[in-house]
This record gives C-alpha cells, sequence and structure tokens, in this order.
C-alpha cells in the first residue's frame, strides 16, 4: 500500500496551492479518500473528504469556501485544491484513505496515510 502525496510548498498569504496524492496497493474505490493536517505542537486534525461511492465531501468549518478536495477513479488520485490560504493552514498535510466511510473521520481510525508534505503561509 502507498499513498504519495506531492505539491507542497510556501506561498503568501492570498495564494493558493494544491496538494496531489497517488494511491497504489489498495481497492481504491472502496476507500474514502481524505487530507489532515498537522501543525507543531498540535494534533493531526481532518481537513477534508470524498466518500468512497463518489457522492459526498467534508470539510472542516475554517477551510469551508476556500478548499476543494477531488478523486479521479481512472487516476487513483486524490487532490485538494487550496485557495486563499492563510498562515493558520500551515501545517504538513498528509493524505489518508479509510475503507467504506462517510464524512470526516478521527486521525485514529485511518487505514492508510501518506508521508506528509509540508505548506507554509506567510503573511
Amino acid at each position: 500500500v502507498q499513498l504519495q502525496a506531492s505539491g507542497g510548498g510556501t506561498v503568501r498569504d492570498g495564494e493558493s496551492l494544491t496538494l496531489s496524492c497517488v494511491a497504489s496497493g489498495f481497492f481504491f474505490s472502496d476507500y474514502s479518500m481524505g487530507w489532515f493536517r498537522q501543525a507543531p505542537g498540535k494534533e493531526r486534525e481532518f481537513v477534508a473528504s470524498a466518500s468512497f461511492s463518489g457522492g459526498g465531501k467534508s470539510y472542516r468549518d475554517s477551510v469551508k469556501g476556500r478548499f476543494v478536495i477531488s478523486r479521479n477513479h481512472a487516476k487513483k488520485t486524490v487532490d485538494l485544491q487550496m485557495n486563499s490560504l492563510k498562515p493558520e493552514d500551515t501545517a504538513v498535510y498528509y493524505c489518508a484513505a479509510r475503507r467504506k466511510t462517510f464524512g470526516s473521520w478521527a486521525s485514529h481510525v485511518t487505514d492508510y496515510w501518506g508521508q506528509g508534505t509540508q505548506v507554509t503561509v506567510s503573511s
């Protein structure tokens, strides 16, 4: 099983960035895909998810209207388009997978994790 995340970087307040994750080694269509993030000294937190069935997307309140998650079943990818970035979005972002779930989920019940990619937003 592998989740390969990419796309992190350093941007300024208000700019955009897109994260991408490529999945392999498991049946992609059976898994909801999501993004979590962890800032220094803080717990890992849910950011967004796209359900295994393709119909549902969920976001944490602080990113609603700014972030968009999308998944491509043919390519086995999940992207996170992040717009109007703020300094408080600075964190390591992790691609995550959980089998047949809907909505958000707690980090400790995640089935698979990617390696993390750093996003830094300067003011």
